[in-house]
Order: C-alpha cells, then structure tokens, then sequence
C-alpha cells in the first residue's frame, strides 16, 4: 500500500484521514485521536505523499508540523471543499471530499503561514476587538448618561474629556451611585485606551524590524497597520501569479455575472480578507483627500477618477492598484517606482 493523497478532516480532538493510491482508489481510512494521528500517518505514508486540509483553525499548525517531516501540504479554503462533498456531511465524507479536490487540477490553495505571520495576524486581531470593546464602552457610556439628561460628545477625545468634568460638577443631576459607576467606566474606557496604544505601538515596532515592512510602506495609503497586515495574510505574494490575482482574492476587483455575449460587473466582490480590505480601503480614502493637493501622477490619476465618479470608487480603485504595486515589490523584492504607479501594476 503506497498512498499518493490523504485528506484530514480536522477537529478538536477526533480527526477523520482518507487516503488515496496513484489511481485514486481508497486504500486506507482512520478515524484517530489528536495525539494519534500524526504518527499514525507517518507510519503508513512515505515523505513527499500529498496531505491536504480545509484551511481552517489549527491548519496552519499542522501544515508546518507535516512539512517538516517531508511531505507537501495543500491547504484549501472550505468553500472549494463543498462541492465535492458527497450524500450527507459526516467527518468521512469531508476527509473524502478534501482529497478529492486536492487532486482538481486547477484548485487554488492557500499558502502556509509562517509562525512570525501568525503572531503579527494575532495582534492584529486582538487590536481589532479591543478597539471593538472600547467603541462598545464608550457608547454605553454614551446612553447611560442620557438617562440623566447629559448629551455626550460624538467622538471619542471628547467623550474622554467630558467624564471628568461631569463627575466635578456637583450641580448635573448625577447621583453618588452613578457616580461611582461612570467612574468606573472611565477607568475601564482608559485601560481599553491604554491597551490599544501599546498594540499600536508593537506593531509600529514589528513594521521597523522587517524589511519587508519598511519597504511596502513606500506605497501611499500604507502605514504600519497596513503593511503589517499585508505580511501577514499574503507572505510573500507567491500563491499568486500576478498582481491583478492577489487583488481579486482581495475583493478588491468587480463582481461578476455574465453569460454568453452579456458581460454584468458590479460591485466589488468583496472576498477575502475583510480585515486587510477595510484597512486598504482607509489608507486609500486618506490619499485621495490630499491628492488634489498634489502634482504627481497618481494624485493626478486618482484624482481624475473622484470627479468622474464618487471619491469612494476612487478609493477602491486606489487600494485595487495598491495590492497590484504591493504584490509586484513583494515577488521582485523592489522598491515603490512612483513613474510606474500609473501604469500597469
């Protein structure tokens, strides 16, 4: 028994392996334990069989773990896995499913992080949903007040400026119980604050410390934030074969519907990573602010789009040039050439 394919199905602790000879014929299947299954592969496939995995939680784990014992890991979005799922959804038949589409000729497969990109996309992370707690906290601040008849600031310096003067002022109708408990939110607001700086710190520092980093943030529209991000989900650029394919998988390229001789665009498609999007999307509405201030050719590109259309078309078309430039500096290992910024990317 030789295999060539082995499908997992991952979970928390049951794990489901299909594998596959050079036929295709399934010649073994298991359904192991987390502490049982990676040395049960190692003891039936040979280094260079092809494992595949939905890329989902813990994947990237796993793919690290498997390449360094030899074989080739494909890992596959969960939506390219579907379609090939046969009868009912069941452990098996994922494992079956994965290693059927592994084997498509033309399937796209998603690229293995790295430990570093992992921890740069945790802060990332984490930096996101405290920004959500803070937000939350300063809008419950925000309704609670106005039980009492204070109207708060919109946004957030304002706000931050404000309790501590409602809090003095003995005269507003606030009472000693609420007191001290918008107190107690201010505090927590601060250390919410607190806390995103210093992520918003470390990030800065992890922008510094790669030169990867340092030389993507010679694009307009991308600062620490962005560039990081970018790293992070992308690596180096090298799943994709051109510039325009890295946009797309972005969302950042139209939508489409068509059929026979009638070509329907739309919006954009808005796949991918939403996080990296909205950011790039940002960094992008910040430059065509300042463009018509501006003399250079893509101020003067970017421009041209946000008086013939709405300034957020001219955004989007600013970060989809954006990935395109992004990807070309990561492949070649160049620096940002502003006379090719309006060319083709």
């Amino acid at each position: 028994m030789k295999l060539s394919r082995v499908g997992v199905d991952l979970a928390k602790n049951v794990y489901q392996l299909h594998g596959v000879d050079r036929h295709g014929k399934m010649v073994w299947k298991r359904r192991l334990r987390r502490s049982q299954w990676l040395q049960a592969l190692t003891d039936v496939a040979e280094p260079g069989c092809e494992v595949g995995m939905e890329a989902c939680t813990g994947a990237h784990h796993w793919a690290r773990e498997l390449q360094s014992r030899g074989y080739t890991v494909r890992l596959i979005a969960p939506q390219f896995v579907k379609p090939f799922v046969k009868s009912n959804k069941n452990d098996a038949n994922d494992a079956e499913a994965i290693c059927e589409a592994m084997s498509r000729p033309h399937m796209r497969f998603v690229s293995v992080k790295s430990v570093a990109q992992q921890d740069i996309q945790a802060t990332h992370r984490v930096r996101e949903e405290l920004k959500a707690h803070r937000n939350a906290k300063a809008n419950q601040i925000r309704g609670l007040v106005a039980e009492y008849g204070l109207v708060a600031p919109q946004t957030l310096l304002a706000l931050r400026r404000s309790i501590p003067e409602w809090l003095e002022d003995a005269e507003n109708g606030l009472t000693d119980n609420f007191r001290f408990l918008l107190h107690g939110l201010w505090n927590d607001l601060l250390t919410l604050e607190d806390r995103l700086k210093g992520l918003d710190r470390e990030i800065e520092k992890l922008a510094r410390s790669h030169e990867v980093t340092r030389r993507l943030q010679q694009l307009r529209g991308v600062g620490p934030l962005v560039a990081t991000a970018l790293v992070a989900t992308v690596g180096d650029g090298s799943q994709y074969s051109k510039g325009r394919q890295m946009a797309s998988a972005l969302g950042l390229t139209p939508r489409q519907n068509s059929s026979g001789d009638k070509y329907r665009l739309f919006g954009i498609s808005k796949r991918g990573d939403v996080y990296l999007r909205t950011q790039m999307i940002h960094g992008a509405r910040a430059v065509v602010s300042q463009a018509k201030h501006r003399d250079d050719p893509l101020s003067r590109w970017v421009t041209d789009i946000a008086k013939r259309r709405h300034p957020n078309v001219a955004a989007v078309a600013l970060a989809n040039k954006t990935a395109r430039m992004a990807w070309a500096m990561l492949r070649n290992e160049t620096n940002y050439d502003s006379s090719l910024a309006v060319g083709r990317a």
